[in-house]
């Protein structure tokens, strides 16, 4: 049995780590300023403000985890500067300061994200970043932070998680399902978009396989946490319709959505922070955006579940859970 903390386990990834490492047995602590989502969790939860740093060190002395995955923080693009999103920097450094107080620490797994660069940019090495956001510029400096303030002081790894989907998940990540469900979703007729996203069971997997292995080859260096291979987003939109049971997608002309784009352009300048369609949306939804995953294959054999039985767990949860 492991001593395992998790940030953020009240979050949508955070909850799907908590349940796989308390099934199998594993004494888990979820560290979140908001409750579970899942009722079960209930009794392993710690009410924790990053920010605090006073009770981010009481914790890790009295927990003296074995291995920590960083997962909470800040991440919606509505902040306009980077001092919006303290909890992805200064929460950063409080937590680096308590995980020196942890003597069996063994790996501690820092959560950034994919935009730290923009969606389209592949940069050239770990360090080479893009940010078009606030958010994403937050990111960037809570990993120079684990780089400069964790530096040899523990084991760490960064992990950048792409889009990831699946049971547990909210708003934005859940709206491509419900606007399939809805019939809302059109794909541009002719194009063929591909991009590496990742079921969160997948994963969790990634991440299980990562701590057994105490970072491998990734130790003190940084990975993108996504499926072993892109997704093309129109036969994802496709099993996601007919595990649904709803109406195929339409194809639309490329022209017809220049044109929805144009419009919600015109209405977010009124004040509608969120229209379902932007020029901004339309270029990111036309974009491909690909990672390197093949890193991940030094790890050893991990057990991916296939498209097709990811959406329909993903399906079935929300069915269960009436979303």
């Amino acid at each position: 049995m492991t001593r395992i903390l998790v940030t953020g386990g009240s979050g949508f990834i955070g909850t799907n780590v908590v349940e796989h490492f308390r099934a199998q047995g594993h004494a888990v602590l979820n560290a979140d300023r908001l409750p579970p989502r899942n009722a079960d969790h209930q009794g392993l939860w710690v009410p924790v403000d990053l920010l605090d740093s006073e009770a981010l060190s009481r914790l890790l002395v009295s927990h003296d985890p074995e291995v920590v995955f960083h997962l909470a923080a800040r991440t919606d693009l509505q902040g306009a500067t980077i001092a919006d999103y303290p909890a992805n920097t200064q929460g950063v450094s409080n937590l680096i300061q308590a995980l020196t107080l942890a003597p069996s620490l063994r790996l501690a797994v820092f959560a950034s994200s994919m935009l730290v660069c923009r969606i389209g940019y592949h940069p050239s090495h770990t360090e080479d970043y893009c940010p078009t956001t606030a958010y994403g510029e937050s990111k960037v400096a809570g990993e120079r932070l684990v780089r400069q303030e964790a530096g040899d002081r523990f084991p760490w790894v960064i992990v950048r998680p792409t889009s990831i989907w699946g049971p547990w998940f909210g708003p934005p990540y859940r709206d491509f399902f419900t606007a399939v469900r809805r019939g809302l979703y059109v794909h541009p007729r002719g194009y063929r978009i591909h991009r590496s996203y990742g079921f969160v069971l997948n994963a969790v997997a990634q991440l299980d396989h990562l701590w057994e292995q105490q970072g491998g080859p990734f130790l003190r260096d940084t990975i993108y946490l996504a499926d072993p291979q892109p997704i093309e987003l129109k036969q994802w939109a496709d099993v996601i319709q007919r595990s649904l049971g709803v109406r195929p997608v339409r194809e639309v002309p490329i022209q017809v959505l220049r044109v929805l784009a144009k419009a919600g352009d015109m209405v977010q300048r009124l004040g509608w922070r969120t229209p379902p369609m932007t020029s901004f949306r339309l270029n990111n939804l036309l974009t491909d955006m690909i990672h390197d995953t093949t890193p991940w294959q030094q790890l050893g054999d991990i057990p991916y579940h296939s498209l097709d039985e990811s959406v329909r767990l993903t399906c079935e949860w929300m069915r269960n859970a009436k979303v």
